[in-house]
């Protein structure tokens, strides 16, 4: 006999509670990641070409730091919007401003319209960056999310490299003008895979706090260009470093003091009521910002210095760490799933990045490459452990009126860490060269070999051989200690991660934050009376 068929089958559909065509979405979102990640470096490699067509070597600087300036001042500005009015409208407008900025600098006839296009390319490409980890905390459950986001930290650090490997290869073969219009078709299948979303539009009254934002670029910029030209392109003591130090200061401050007062802030200062936000974003200054960055800003220059590697063959080697990124981030977006619980990946992941810092301090000329690329291996499971566990934590520990605010603010204050801590990684490695050099050239070569700006690897395999051997020894003795230097940085940030609270990750969509069923959020309805009042800004529920 068998058994009676059910009047109604179950519908087949996304699993997990996703949405309809959330594979088009997802796709679409990691392409905007990967371009948004791309462009800040992708023309680093191709800079001596570009000057040399267009001219102008005195703007040679701007054509990335613009991108970098322009992106990180957007990120706020993104994240604020997109809760106010909605992520979609803010997602399409960031692609779009992206794509016109690649079309204005791949046209450009001259560097200050090449530099223009970059600006407008950051102004679309830092909302790519913060918006598509917003967008997936929209769609994808919370529990959920880490398995989601561990690709987007992984396609970050892979563009990381691959940026100025790419847009050297395009330079030697098609043109660098290719850096930008490859943006066009994966740009606009972004646009394509984004515009079916479907998330809820949020009406009403929208303030935008102008005041809030003019002042954050004013200390932003000041902050970036201090730690780009102190120390290489000016003294750390010439007044015009000393200048943007202060006002950067003085900007800040104004700033964080306007916040308190403006009716819906650009960074609202109840986020650092949380003590997660606090020890998250601390935590993802010092290991990413500074411990990450200080290896991929340094280390190809070294391999190419001591090991004579071409650039090239310099960038490649950093792929094991992006190996050790995708795995640690593959394994704890899993795990997490399963757990629910985020705490031991902050904790295992710095300590696991303080040894891979302490081993690499201990590199000499004769280490060999293999041992080079298991320190890098492990230094990239370290900051695959925690790179998107701490966004998780964040998101996990906000209403959902709040998510796309404190995950840009958190990206916001990294980028800063980033900028600052590969300045302060240059300023110490300048001066342990520029002594070194000192110590071990000849006076009668040191003319020859001139001053740490001049010193290339070019330069160093064509000096006489007991020269050179003394170049590479100081270059060695120079930049190896320093990460040395990073590892007590790094022992704080350990201190943060054991401080951090874990509120264990709710599995259904739409739970409150932090897997409390009912009640108010964790951070309270604190929010100014314009946006409480506001019935559209509650928990939303995407189709």
């Amino acid at each position: 006999m068998t058994e009676p068929v059910p009047e109604t089958a179950p519908k087949e559909g996304p699993p997990s509670g996703l949405p309809p065509r959330f594979g088009l979405v997802y796709c679409g979102l990691m392409t905007a990641m990967l371009l948004a990640s791309l462009d800040q470096m992708i023309v680093a490699t191709a800079l001596p070409t570009i000057v040399g067509e267009l001219h102008g070597v005195q703007h040679l600087a701007w054509v990335t730091t613009a991108y970098i300036l322009a992106a990180t001042i957007v990120m706020p500005v993104y994240g604020r919007l997109g809760d106010l009015i909605g992520r979609k409208t803010v997602l399409l407008t960031g692609i779009t401003a992206f794509l016109v900025g690649s079309v204005v600098a791949g046209l450009a006839q001259n560097m200050t319209v090449l530099i223009v296009g970059r600006v407008v390319q950051g102004l679309g490409g830092g909302g790519l960056m913060i918006t598509s980890q917003a967008v997936i905390a929209d769609l994808v459950p919370p529990r959920d999310r880490a398995k989601y986001m561990a690709p987007l930290g992984a396609v970050f650090s892979l563009a990381s490299v691959a940026g100025p490997l790419l847009g050297g290869w395009l330079t030697d073969g098609i043109g660098w003008r290719w850096a930008f219009w490859l943006n066009m078709p994966l740009g606009l299948f972004v646009l394509a895979a984004c515009a079916v979303l479907r998330l809820p539009r949020r009406p009403g009254r929208v303030v935008v706090d102008f005041p809030g934002i003019a002042l954050m670029a004013a200390a932003v910029t000041c902050t970036v260009l201090v730690a780009t030209w102190g120390g290489t392109r000016y003294p750390w003591s010439d007044a015009r470093i000393l200048a943007l130090a202060v006002g950067g200061l003085a900007a800040w401050t104004v700033f964080f003091l306007s916040q308190r007062r403006a009716e819906e802030p650009v960074i609202p200062l109840r986020l650092f009521r949380s003590r997660v936000f606090n020890y998250s974003t601390l935590i993802g200054m010092i290991v990413i910002g500074i411990g990450m960055f200080a290896v991929v800003g340094y280390l190809p220059t070294y391999l190419q210095m001591v090991y004579g590697m071409s650039a090239t063959a310099s960038g490649l080697m950093l792929l094991p760490m992006v190996i050790g990124i995708t795995a640690g981030a593959v394994v704890s977006g899993q795990r997490l799933s399963k757990t629910g619980r985020y705490k031991v990946y902050p904790l295992v992941g710095t300590f696991v990045v303080a040894v891979a810092a302490l081993l690499m301090s201990t590199l000499d000329t004769g280490t060999p490459l293999v041992v080079v690329c298991g320190h890098l291996l492990l230094l990239g499971v370290g900051v695959g452990l925690m790179m998107q566990v701490l966004v998780l934590a964040i998101q996990n520990d906000f209403p959902p009126q709040d998510l796309g605010t404190a995950t840009s603010a958190n990206g916001f204050f990294r980028e800063i860490g980033a900028t600052l801590g590969t300045a302060v990684v240059g300023a110490l490695f300048t001066h342990r060269l520029a002594g070194q050099l000192a110590d071990r050239v000849p006076t009668e070569a040191a003319q020859i070999v001139g001053d740490t700006d001049a010193i290339t690897p070019a330069l160093v395999r064509s000096l006489p051989d007991g020269v050179q051997d003394a170049v590479v020894v100081a270059y060695q003795r120079a930049l190896t200690p320093v990460f040395w230097y990073v590892v007590p940085l790094l022992a704080v940030a350990l201190a943060f991660a054991f401080l951090l609270p874990e509120k264990p990750i709710a599995s259904m969509p739409g739970a409150p934050a932090g897997g409390v069923p009912d009640g108010p959020p964790p951070m309270g309805d604190d929010r100014p009376p314009a946006h409480r009042d506001r019935p559209d800004l509650e928990p939303e529920v995407s189709a």
